[in-house]
């Protein structure tokens, strides 16, 4: 589940045993992943709903590869110069197979 999210487990895990509240970002992708509206998911509506009611589109990183979301996670923990390196690693792989 942290990985469909694009959490940490250890984060999850705080989530999950609610030592922990999540971000609203972090919020919204968790409703998305489990199909629930925000509402749903605070308890200020069943989970029936209104008849036209349709779950949220999950966030276009859900639906990227494991290995794409677990790189994006790790980018996000590099400093400023790190992530400038990798910005120029990733350009030239680029380049060599687009």
């Amino acid at each position: 589940m942290a990985e469909r999210v694009g959490i940490a487990t250890e984060v999850y895990g705080r989530l999950e045993r609610g030592n922990m509240l999540p971000s609203v970002p972090t919020f919204r992708k968790l409703c998305a992943v489990l199909s629930l509206s925000a509402d749903e998911a605070l308890g200020l509506a069943s989970a029936e709903g209104p008849a036209s009611w349709t779950p949220p589109a999950p966030p276009p990183e859900a639906s990227e590869p494991a290995e794409l979301r677990r790189l994006m996670r790790r980018a996000r923990q590099l400093d400023r110069n790190s992530l400038r390196v990798l910005s120029l690693v990733a350009a030239h792989l680029g380049q060599k197979h687009g």
